[in-house]
Order: structure tokens, then C-alpha cells, then sequence
């Protein structure tokens, strides 16, 4: 099922990246920009919930969307703080700790699933609050100004990424956890 509706939508996401780290690169001035890219990132963030609600509700789960969906909300997530690394708008740290438990976690359900135990690493809500925690936080990140001339997005959204940024390692020693018996008991 390449080619549901809800796929499409996550293939949206993928095909969004250049479009935000474009927006940068535009003769506009720089609330422009980032008003641009926040709303972008939240139209395509926002695809995330629907085309999961829409692959259900029109009965179109597929194996594939449920490998592509992961991966879509992994590289978005990655180059919108690759982009917040180059405003200086995100610490180097956090930024290196999220992608870092990205690649980590992937390649760690991957083996697990190679050696026949990938339930043990499924999905969590730890993971979910994690990745909720970072798509609020970008945003207000990529906006960078005060929202209502009263909330400041740079504090708030900083605040947010040091929480996603606990959540993640949190979520990585969790899942470590849940694996190590299944790999000890696979290698012996």
C-alpha cells in the first residue's frame, strides 16, 4: 500500500524537510522565515496524528506505513533541530542526545527484530511523550518571538527541549532495558 492517502501524508513529511530548510534561504526577513517554517513544521507535524487516524478509520494499516511513519517523524524531527542547531537556537547537546537515541533506537529495533524479538522495544508511551514534548518544543523554537506579545517561544520552547531531551534518554534506558534479556538470551 504505497500509494493509501495516509501514506501519501507521511510521504508529505519527508518531502517537507527542504521546504522548511528552504524557507531560510529566501530574501525575507526573519520573523518572516520563521513564521514560515513554524507553520510548515506544525501542518506537517499535524500529519502525523491524521494519517494514523485516516490509515485506521479507512482500514489502510499497511507493514509499510508502519515502517515509513517512525522514520518520517524521525527525520523531521532531526533536521528541524539540525536547522535550530544553525540559528543557535538549540544547545549542541540536546540536539546530539535526540539524534544520537534516534539512530540508537532504530538500529536497536532492527536487530531486535532480526533476532525474532521486537515486541520487546515496541513502542511506548515514554517514546510518545518524548516525541510530544519535541513537537511542541520546535515550534516555538522556529518561531523564536514572543506568541500573543506575551509568551516568550525561545524560553518556553528551550524549556521543553531539556524536558524532551530527559524524556529521550529516559525512554533509551528504557528500551535497553526491555532488550538486554532478549539479547542475552539470543547469544547464548
Amino acid at each position: 500500500m504505497f500509494l493509501t492517502v495516509p501514506t501519501l501524508l507521511t510521504w508529505a513529511r519527508i518531502v517537507a524537510i527542504p521546504l522548511i530548510i528552504g524557507v531560510y534561504y529566501l530574501p525575507l526577513d526573519n520573523a518572516t522565515r520563521n513564521l514560515a517554517a513554524t507553520v510548515m513544521f506544525v501542518f506537517f507535524a499535524l500529519t502525523d496524528w491524521f494519517d494514523g487516524w485516516l490509515a485506521r478509520k479507512l482500514n489502510q494499516t499497511s507493514a509499510f506505513g508502519a515502517f515509513l511513519d517512525p522514520v518520517a517523524d524521525k527525520i523531521l524531527i532531526c533536521a528541524a533541530l539540525i536547522i535550530l542547531l544553525a540559528l543557535q537556537r538549540v544547545d549542541a547537546l540536546v540536539a546530539l542526545v535526540i539524534i544520537g537515541r534516534e539512530i540508537a533506537i532504530s538500529a536497536l529495533r532492527e536487530w531486535m527484530a532480526q533476532i525474532g524479538a521486537a515486541r520487546s522495544v515496541a513502542v511506548h508511551m515514554l517514546g510518545k511523550l518524548k516525541t510530544s514534548a519535541q513537537m511542541v518544543a520546535i515550534p516555538f523554537l522556529l518561531y523564536d518571538s514572543a506568541l500573543f506579545g506575551v509568551i516568550d517561544t525561545r524560553l518556553w520552547g528551550t524549556a521543553l527541549m531539556w524536558v524532551a531531551a530527559v524524556l529521550t534518554v529516559w525512554s533509551m534506558v528504557y528500551y535497553l532495558r526491555k532488550a538486554i534479556p532478549e539479547i542475552r538470551a539470543k547469544v547464548r
